[in-house]
C-alpha cells in the first residue's frame, strides 16, 4: 500500500512539474504583460510572419482611392496589393496582361482563387480595370517579373503626359 501511495506521489509531482513548463512554454510565445513582444519561435515562424496575407491586403485596398487621401498614397497600395500577390506567388512573381488582367488575378482569377482586392470595390471600372481617383485605368508596365512599374494619368486623365503620377522599380 506503501508503495502505491509513494507512486502515486511522484506521478502527482511530474504531472505538476509537466504543467507548470508547458506554462512558461506557452508564456513565452504570446507577448509579455508590458507589451513586449516575445522573441519568435523559429526563423521559420518569423519569416511566415512577415508574409502578408491576401486578408491584410483586402484591407489595405479600402484605402485606395478614399475621400481625403492623395493619388501618390493610391499608387502606394496598388503597389502593396501586387507586392502581396507576388508574397503569396514567390515562384509566378507578378500578375501578367494588361489592366484587366492583372485586376482580375488580384480578384481572385489565380490558381489559389486568392482574393486581393474585393470586386465590389470603387475603384474598379465596368470593364474590370483597376482605375484611379479620377476614373483612369492604371497603366502598368512589367519592369521585371518581380517589379512593376504603376502609371496613374492625374488630373488630365492623358497617360503620359506631364502630370502622371508614377510609382515603380
Amino acid at each position: 500500500m506503501k508503495r502505491v501511495l509513494a507512486f502515486t506521489a511522484v506521478l502527482a509531482a511530474l504531472i505538476l512539474a509537466w504543467f507548470l513548463w508547458r506554462s512558461r512554454a506557452s508564456d513565452s510565445r504570446h507577448p509579455k504583460a508590458d507589451g513586449a513582444p516575445a522573441a519568435p519561435q523559429s526563423k521559420i515562424e518569423n519569416r511566415k510572419s512577415k508574409i502578408p496575407s491576401p486578408v491584410d491586403a483586402t484591407e489595405a485596398a479600402i484605402g485606395l482611392n478614399a475621400p481625403g487621401g492623395t493619388a501618390r498614397a493610391d499608387l502606394q497600395v496598388v503597389a502593396d496589393l501586387l507586392a502581396t500577390y507576388r508574397s503569396n506567388f514567390l515562384r509566378e512573381g507578378n500578375p501578367v496582361g494588361n489592366n484587366a488582367e492583372i485586376t482580375a488575378a488580384l480578384r481572385g482569377d489565380n490558381r489559389l482563387r486568392l482574393v486581393f482586392i474585393p470586386d465590389r470595390h470603387p475603384a474598379l471600372n465596368a470593364a474590370g480595370e483597376l482605375c484611379d481617383r479620377w476614373g483612369t485605368p492604371y497603366f502598368f508596365h512589367a519592369a521585371s517579373g518581380t517589379e512593376m512599374e504603376i502609371r496613374s494619368a492625374g488630373l488630365d486623365r492623358k497617360l503620359h503626359t506631364t502630370d502622371d503620377l508614377v510609382l515603380g522599380p
